[in-house]
């Protein structure tokens, strides 16, 4: 790869890793699935039929072929855009998997929009008045959510807010014919619930980075040579902070936009995470792998752009691309 640019290198081994991480999923799901007991054709037919219609199913899904045949035979056709059919019920994969996946990025999208700039800016402005009352306030808050767990503040929120007040429902489920594009007040719940702990954490990571980078040689030579504090907070305080949160954010939008199991089974909500579990009961191997390998591939392509960004924020990295 010699005379090929470093950035573009480093870029082909992220892409490489990237493709090699989502395979190496697959084959772990695939294998954990096939290893627990039991399979769709007994999960589908159980106390309905005998052993011999059980078998004849069984052949009908091609559960019968050795597990590696399986997994070869899922992994060509994904490799061209089919995802195969679900075994409880039929369903391509693929659309199944969308009409879920709608759901879920709606709900992890107004979180992730709401979590960056309230991540940001409380750690930026708890971190600029360290040791005052603000920032007391604000660490006492962040560290009550970050110790409790989500399913104790969504049913807090229920408590409140459904139960209590009577302004918003208690289960995030829509009506026949409706979705929750057109029913907004059911995301009100589990979006509270999913923005409590991440913005707790990222607050407090925020926070830290700017009281490292207020006390910077850089910062103290910026603020007696009479750089204006709001050049001062932009040009260095700001960027120093927030490379650090960067891959931690990642991760909390690839959680978020990935479907959560706690928030979504709480309040009913139709994502992916319902799909999985049920998937997951009914040995539906086909969703099971399919919802894996879009949460694998968003996860992935974040933190390949957090990876980016960080180095682009990072003046050192900067130098040496």
């Amino acid at each position: 790869m010699r005379g090929v640019p470093r950035l573009l290198r480093r870029a082909l081994r992220a892409s490489a890793g990237a493709v090699g991480t989502l395979l190496a999923a697959s084959a772990l799901v695939f294998a954990t699935t096939a290893l627990a007991p039991g399979d769709a054709a007994t999960a589908r037919l159980a106390g309905r039929a005998g052993p011999e219609q059980i078998a004849v199913l069984r052949h009908q899904l091609g559960l019968d072929d050795p597990p590696w045949t399986r997994y070869l035979h899922w992994l060509w056709h994904a490799l061209h855009g089919d995802l195969g059919t679900s075994y409880a019920n039929g369903t391509p994969v693929s659309q199944l998997v969308a009409e879920r996946a709608g759901n879920s990025l709606l709900l992890g999208a107004v979180t992730a929009l709401l979590l960056v700039p309230l991540g940001v800016g409380l750690g930026l402005w708890a971190g600029l008045r360290a040791g005052r009352a603000a920032d007391r306030v604000v660490s006492l808050g962040t560290l009550t959510l970050v110790s409790l767990p989500e399913f104790v503040i969504g049913t807090l929120l229920v408590l409140l807010f459904a139960v209590g007040l009577g302004w918003l429902p208690a289960v995030s489920v829509p009506a026949a014919g409706q979705s929750p594009f057109t029913q907004p007040e059911l995301l009100v719940l589990p979006v509270l619930t999913l923005l409590s702990v991440s913005l707790a954490q990222n607050v407090r990571l925020v926070r830290s980075g700017v009281i490292e980078a207020a006390g910077s040689d850089a910062v103290l030579a910026a603020r007696l040579g009479g750089v204006p504090e709001h050049r001062v907070v932009l040009r260095w305080i700001l960027p120093a902070a927030v490379v650090p949160a960067v891959p931690v954010l990642a991760r909390y939008l690839a959680y978020l936009l990935g479907g959560t199991l706690v928030a979504e089974s709480l309040f009913g909500y139709p994502g992916l995470a319902a799909a999985l579990v049920n998937a997951t009961a009914s040995r539906d191997t086909p969703v099971v792998l399919g919802i894996a390998l879009l949460v694998a591939g968003l996860t992935v392509t974040l933190n390949l752009a957090a990876d980016a960004l960080a180095a682009l924020l990072n003046p050192a990295a900067r130098r040496a691309h």
